[in-house]
């Protein structure tokens, strides 16, 4: 019998090592990895940059107080806002935790501009932002947060991409608009350029902010960030996963006006923005920021698209539709979605569930174009044997 708490349906396979695309179990049998991490190791297992980095920053420190001067944090900070909307950015360890400050950073805010009655955030029906509790709450899913009452208040929910809705759940106690530029575990669902466009304008016109959840998306589509493409400047960006490329850290960035209310002892993290995790950051933005790789990544992105839809087109009866950016995929099943993952596995490829009977796919970002085909002819073999 495990000691470790069941909260996971865990599947009766580990790993001892992984490469680039691969995992190998302890008998040496190679598994394609198209979860890594739930799309967080953006640059595949153990990558060479990465695993160099750790081990020399490891000879020098891995972690000293927030209550001084940080190096590594500085220069990863200043790395992120000189490519991204935003002009400050507050490390933490993970998603949830990202989610959590962007929250209580919109409600700093009008609480310093002398508006505290702002304090309610507009969520969206299938939205995930992580597991503390207002997180669960925000997202409001009721397989997530039954048992965990009293409700965590604050949250107005209004269906996906029904602007109207947004427009009547506006009140005098909106803070903000809270949305995941592509819904991850609600089913790989992007928010389309215009809906995007439309939320900065209600949110300009009522004088709320855009919180713009970007972390299982961020480094993914070809773009830094996914809502790039949309031409609007968010408030307030939670971002993680592939951030540390399997390393924990997560971030949120926000701009200069939104950042007033955050002052000195009113949020901290004792391991946020600690040495270790931010020489991790800064080696996964050298990748990210080589000549021409995010473009490359869009490139991929397209290639595994063609490829997935040729399947959809070949066997509608089993896929009815390719979801996702660059290298951020959902496929949306006709069959079960669950069936379907565990012949993959059999086949030695990993994915992963998402609602709405998707199968999400998480190459990492270095994946090769032999590698995409070798996931396209399993994923192939399965429709076959299923149809």
């Amino acid at each position: 019998m495990s000691s470790v708490l069941g909260t996971y349906a865990r599947k009766d396979i580990s790993f001892s090592e992984g490469k680039g695309s691969y995992l190998f179990t302890e008998k040496g049998e190679k598994y394609l990895d198209f979860v890594q991490g739930i799309a967080t190791n953006v640059l595949g297992h153990c990558h060479n940059h990465l695993v160099k980095t750790i081990q020399e920053q490891s000879k020098k420190l891995w972690h000293v107080s927030n209550a001084f001067v940080i190096p590594e944090q500085e220069r990863l900070a200043k790395r992120l806002t000189k490519n991204t909307f935003a002009d400050f950015v507050c490390f933490q360890n993970s998603g949830t935790e990202a989610t959590e400050a962007g929250i209580k950073i919109a409600r700093k805010y009008f609480h310093k501009i002398g508006q505290s009655e702002k304090n309610r955030i507009i969520t969206f029906k299938g939205a995930f932002h992580g597991r503390t509790l207002a997180a669960l709450f925000a997202a409001n899913n009721p397989k997530h947060i039954e048992g965990f009452g009293p409700k965590i208040d604050g949250f107005d929910q209004v269906p996906f991409a029904d602007h109207e809705a947004i427009k009547k759940a506006i009140n005098k106690n909106t803070a903000a608009i809270m949305i995941e530029t592509i819904m991850g575990e609600g089913g790989i669902k992007v928010v389309p350029d215009f809906c995007l466009k439309g939320l900065r304008e209600i949110c300009d016109e009522h004088g709320i902010l855009l919180i713009l959840d970007e972390v299982q998306s961020a480094y993914r589509t070809g773009n830094f960030f996914a809502f790039e493409k949309s031409g609007i400047t968010p408030d307030i960006v939670p971002i993680a996963k592939g951030i540390g490329g399997g390393f924990p850290l997560g971030a949120c960035l926000v701009t200069k006006k939104v950042s007033v209310g955050m002052t000195p002892g009113s949020h901290g993290s004792t391991f946020g923005g600690n040495p270790l995790a931010m020489a991790v950051g800064n080696a996964v933005l050298d990748i990210i920021f080589e000549k021409d790789f995010l473009n490359n990544v869009k490139k991929k992105g397209e290639y595994f698209d063609n490829n997935l839809n040729k399947i959809k087109k070949k066997y509608p009866k089993i896929i009815s539709e390719i979801r996702g950016v660059g290298l951020l995929k959902g496929l949306k099943m006709v069959v079960d979605n669950v069936e379907f993952i565990k012949k993959l596995m059999d086949l030695k490829m990993l994915t992963v569930k998402a609602e709405e009977n998707v199968i999400r796919l998480f190459p990492p970002l270095t994946v090769s174009d032999k590698e995409l085909d070798e996931a396209t002819d399993k994923i192939e073999k399965v429709c076959k044997a299923m149809s």
